[in-house]
């Protein structure tokens, strides 16, 4: 089930599904996602399967509008890392396996409550 890109179509397809986060079009977005496809944002529950991970985006893009810049992408065999920064300063990083051209799993890495306070949202009870 290994992705047929070459690393140039690998950056190519980042690039893309980053344009459709930075819109903040969850519909977009979820068409890179493989249909049992897992997205687990380390500071969320993981989410499975593109309906879980379109509902998952725009609640997220709902809260606050998102942007992230690249810093680095790094490849290696079916992994795409993408290192990001946004406008205010919040860093993180995205690994992204890919099969078949499409995400079979992404985990992010990026802290939660220094984004609430950027955005001035409610902070977490607990």
């Amino acid at each position: 089930m290994a992705s047929s890109l070459d690393l140039m179509d690998k950056q190519k397809f980042i690039k893309k599904w980053l344009a459709a986060f930075n819109a903040g079009d969850a519909d977009a977005i979820t068409e890179f996602y493989h249909d049992d496809a897992v997205n687990h944002q380390v500071n969320n529950q993981a989410v499975e399967g593109k309906t879980a991970i379109r509902d998952r985006f725009k609640e997220e893009f709902a809260m606050a509008d998102r942007v992230c810049l690249i810093e680095n992408i790094f490849n290696d065999g079916d992994w795409l890392i993408l290192e990001w920064k946004d406008p205010l300063g919040l860093r993180g990083c995205g690994f992204f396996q890919l099969a078949e051209n499409k995400i079979k799993f992404q985990r992010g890495y990026w802290d939660r409550l220094s984004f609430l306070r950027m955005h001035n949202l409610p902070l977490p009870k607990e």
